[in-house]
């Protein structure tokens, strides 16, 4: 469904939507509410050009005539019995306004008007495709009434009769229907072309009314292509009732074509003509004279006769006008060109046959118009005029003017010109960004306002964080490689002396780990005392043959980023990687049973007992083997060192046995 809003504001013209907002307020002053219906109503929909307007008032139009003389509006006609008024507005934009009513036939071509709502004004249409009204009141504005489903009709292309009887009640209807299928190209749906045939063969055209006669007449000249309708109506027989001297041998066939291309010409440049006048002097061209005189008697609306027969005085004007010394300048001719009647622009650009008034013509539809490229579009975007500025059009208008009296040739002379209508240039993004170390130390600040709870919860569960800085020995291997090795069990007996020494030392790895929490920076230097001890004991491992190590599953680091971000205390990773290095540096008779001494192990032992000896010798003592720590060395600065990576090394030994 269309957005009827949006096409009352784009698809009129401004001298349509002028005329709609003079009746808008005249129907508010008098109280009383209007609707476009009829032709206008079908050609929006369609997507055709609007070529006049027709509004629907509730109440007796001819009420508001003095009011809307008084907006400017012509009365070209009006008629008593319908209580219609034909109205010309400024530009040349035909309305006709028409009381809301309905219609009754005692007999076929009598036609009584009686008020009624817009609802039965809309049911009494002659087609579906024409009972449409769009609401142009206030809360309800572009509001489409559709009583007789026409939009399905407009889309398919179809005319139907909205009454059953539309052809015997109103004969006029087979001269409309004709004139619609010849300007649209629709067809009849089957029903109604049947009525049409009928209607027609039995001779109901005979009944046709007055009133309707010089209505059908006139809108011939009104026609977008007059000479097609006219020769459709003389086909079908209709010219023989409404006229019988007017035929299409009568009109000037080569003239109308001239006369369309120029309309469409001066439309480019934004001269929007009416032709029917013009067009109606060319269709009657050759029409005796007093056949002519009868037709004009005939026409519905005496004003538009009137405007037929001034076409030669206003081209006359308009061309003293043109030729003026005044309008000499082009800057001048071309105002002129775009604010006079555009009737009399059509008629004297076709009828004149002086060279300085062609030369002008030429000048405005050929030369000026060229003109346009020049006009400095980039130079306005860098000083910042656009289209979203209020006034763009009228920038660009006066530029134009410019550039038609040779000024504006250099760059320079536009900006000079352009700058009065710059706007200021507008202020500098201001971006607040805070430092990175700004919001590091926020973070801190944020950390260690929970030390307080995390040394408290440590305090309570020292073990259980102990084992979360280890990690599971499936995650994350911070041991050494593994090797198929057996592990020597032998000395197990010398882990139950040992028991007494290791407790203790936990308790003082366990109190390190605390200072470290709270002074990392002593702690940092503390990986540097053991890596001073550690090369004698690296070697051994480092000349052991490279095929019989195992990758580990996954890099130590993995876990390395969650524990410091849950305590910033980085160095217990490095630490764990020394410890069991430490370990090696004892004597041999109390050597700690781990992977690490497996890795140092010779390999001919290792080569004597298959892994699955080893594997379950480790099953058979998982207890005696999760006992054995290293001992601290003699030396306290060593052993404090390696102290907090010792439950690491414990939680490597054991977890096997807890899978297990």
């Amino acid at each position: 469904m269309p957005d009827y809003v949006y096409l009352l504001e784009n698809r009129l013209s401004a001298d349509q939507q002028s005329a709609l907002r003079h009746l808008r307020e005249t129907a508010r002053e008098a109280g009383t509410i209007l609707f476009l219906t009829g032709d206008a109503v079908r050609e929006l929909t369609s997507g055709h050009s609007v070529r006049s307007l027709e509004v629907v008032v509730h109440g007796n139009a001819l009420k508001l005539k003095k009011a809307i003389e008084q907006r400017g509006a012509k009365v070209w006609g009006e008629d008593e019995d319908s209580g219609a008024l034909y109205l010309c507005f400024p530009g040349t934009v035909r309305v006709d306004v028409i009381g809301a009513h309905r219609i009754e036939y005692p007999k076929p071509g009598k036609i009584v008007y009686h008020p009624a709502s817009i609802q039965e004004d809309l049911r009494r249409r002659d087609f579906t495709v024409n009972a449409m009204a769009i609401s142009l009141n206030e809360g309800s504005y572009g509001l489409l009434m559709d009583p007789t489903n026409g939009a399905a009709d407009i889309e398919s292309r179809t005319l139907r009769l909205v009454s059953n009887y539309g052809f015997l009640e109103e004969p006029s209807l087979l001269i409309r229907a004709t004139r619609l299928i010849a300007r649209l190209g629709w067809e009849m749906d089957a029903k109604t072309g049947t009525r049409y045939t009928n209607a027609r063969e039995e001779g109901v055209i005979q009944y046709l009314s007055a009133q309707a006669r010089r209505q059908e007449l006139e809108q011939i000249g009104h026609e977008e292509e007059g000479l097609k309708v006219l020769q459709a109506l003389e086909a079908e027989g209709w010219m023989e009732v409404l006229f019988p001297a007017w035929t299409a041998v009568k009109a000037d066939e080569e003239g109308l074509t001239a006369l369309h291309e120029l309309g469409v010409e001066l439309l480019m440049q934004g001269v929007h003509a009416d032709m029917s006048a013009a067009q109606m002097r060319l269709l009657t061209a050759r029409l005796a004279p007093k056949d002519l005189a009868a037709l004009k008697k005939l026409m519905l609306r005496p004003g538009f006769v009137e405007e037929w027969n001034n076409l030669d005085a206003m081209a006359a004007g308009f061309s003293k006008a043109l030729l003026s010394a005044g309008n000499a300048i082009p800057s001048a001719a071309y105002k002129l060109f775009t604010s006079y009647d555009p009737e009399a622009i059509l008629w004297l650009g076709f009828t004149s046959k002086d060279e300085a008034v062609r030369e002008r013509f030429n000048l405005f539809l050929k030369v000026w118009p060229e003109l346009r490229q020049r006009i400095p579009h980039a130079l306005m975007q860098e000083m910042r005029i656009t289209s979203e500025l209020p006034g763009y059009g009228e920038i660009v208008q006066s530029v134009f003017l410019e550039l038609l009296d040779g000024r504006l040739a250099t760059p320079e002379e536009a900006r000079a010109f352009l700058e009065p209508h710059s706007p200021p240039a507008p202020p500098p993004q201001v971006s607040i960004k805070r430092p990175r170390a700004k919001r590091g130390a926020e973070a801190k600040q944020k950390e260690d306002s929970f030390d307080d709870d995390e040394e408290a919860e440590e305090s309570l569960d020292d073990d259980d964080d102990l084992d979360d800085i280890g990690g599971d020995e499936d995650e994350i291997d911070m041991g050494p490689p593994k090797l198929d090795l057996e592990i020597d069990l032998g000395d197990e007996a010398d882990s139950g002396a040992d028991e007494d020494d290791e407790d203790e030392d936990e308790h003082s790895g366990s109190d390190a780990v605390k200072r470290s929490n709270k002074t990392p920076a002593p702690s940092a230097s503390k990986p540097k005392d053991a890596d001073k001890s550690a090369p004698a004991v690296k070697s051994p491992a480092a000349a052991k043959p490279k095929a019989e190590i195992k990758p580990p599953a996954k890099p130590a680091p993995v876990k390395a980023a969650p524990v410091q971000a849950r305590k910033p205390v980085p160095p217990a990773k490095p630490v764990a990687r020394k410890a069991p290095a430490k370990g090696l540096a004892k004597p041999s008779g109390k050597a700690v049973k781990t992977p690490l001494k497996a890795a140092v192990k010779p390999s001919a032992k290792a080569a004597s007992k298959p892994p699955a000896k080893a594997a379950a010798k480790a099953t058979a003592s998982p207890s005696s083997s999760a006992k054995k720590k290293p001992v601290p060395a003699s030396s306290p600065k060593p052993a404090k060192a390696a102290k907090p990576a010792k439950p690491v090394v414990k939680k490597l030994a054991s977890k096997p046995a807890k899978k297990r």
